[in-house]
């Protein structure tokens, strides 16, 4: 046991997986959830996602060793300033969020001293959410981002880790812009990429009596499974990661011409050597153990279609 007693505020995706894969492991003598929707905490009490489901976050997070922001990260410094005033002295206060340097502004004023603050990020999901739609093995070989700066307690450090190690995740620590830029270009930016796409194939659909998704292909299908992701989390993603994305989406926006030049001018070799550099990105993420060569993205082990 590392921690004993977890709060979770947030009962989501992220949250209900945690609550689960410490349960797999023993890593929490008790692990208490608070979620400010009345039919999330019903949920969540019907199915035993925690141990305790509590109507208010100060009942959830009393007595905690660990507290989790498992909420939108816009939501994060309203919810960390309702909570201050009931953290117990020495405990951790951590986060899931997709951006930091936000997270770090909004949160950061509200934790009382003698909290140790310590972001962190897990790089694993789906496109469901809500309390159902944990499951147990969802770190598993993923990586989490810890995001300590040069004051935090080394020992608070190491116990987050262990604890995330104890999840499945393989763990590692990032400073907080270097964060938000990395995430631009692996996760942020690519789900902007595939709202849009899938936006453009809606309006398609309309004049091509829905063929686009009588006759989607893989590619596509894939684009339509990252943007169903929870709209709520992926707004605020943005805008709380606005210059490293814009940064790379006017990357993106200077390949995406020299893609469209070569097509035009039927220059073959330049969109060979492009697709073969391409290549090599997947295999070598396909080596790295983070993917396999048929990605359920988690729907076999949630016993999905």
């Amino acid at each position: 046991m590392i921690y004993e007693r977890v709060a979770l505020i947030g009962l989501g995706l992220i949250a209900g997986s945690m609550a689960l894969a410490m349960r797999r492991r023993g890593l929490a003598g008790e692990v208490t959830g608070y979620a400010r929707s009345q039919v999330t905490r019903d949920t969540a009490r019907r199915i035993g996602l925690v141990d305790r489901v509590c109507d208010s976050a100060a009942e959830a997070v009393a007595g905690a060793d660990l507290v989790v922001l498992c909420v939108p990260v816009g939501v994060m410094g309203d919810v960390a300033a309702d909570i201050a005033p009931h953290l117990a002295p020495g405990c951790t206060l951590s986060d899931v969020g997709s951006t930091k340097r936000a997270v770090i502004d909004a949160v950061g004023p509200h934790v009382p001293q003698g909290v140790h603050f310590i972001p962190a990020h897990p790089l694993a999901g789906t496109e469901h959410s809500g309390p159902e739609s944990g499951f147990a093995t969802l770190f598993d070989n993923r990586w989490c981002l810890l995001v300590p700066d040069a004051d935090t307690d080394p020992d608070a450090l190491a116990r987050l880790r262990a604890l995330w190690e104890g999840m499945g995740a393989n763990v590692d620590t990032m400073e907080a812009d270097h964060h938000d830029l990395v995430l631009a270009v692996t996760s942020h930016a690519p789900h902007l990429i595939a709202y849009t796409m899938v936006g453009v194939a809606d309006d398609l659909r309309r004049v091509t009596d829905s063929e686009v998704i009588k006759y989607s292909a893989a590619g596509f299908r894939d684009f339509t499974r990252i943007a169903a992701s929870d709209p709520t989390m992926w707004r605020d993603v943005f805008l709380t990661n606005k210059e490293a994305t814009l940064e790379i989406l006017g990357r993106f926006t200077e390949e995406l011409f020299a893609l469209q030049r070569a097509i035009r001018t039927g220059d073959g070799a330049h969109l060979f050597d492009y697709f073969t550099r391409t290549r090599a990105i997947r295999r070598g993420i396909i080596e790295a153990g983070q993917d396999t060569e048929a990605p359920d993205f988690g729907r076999t082990k949630r016993g999905d279609a």
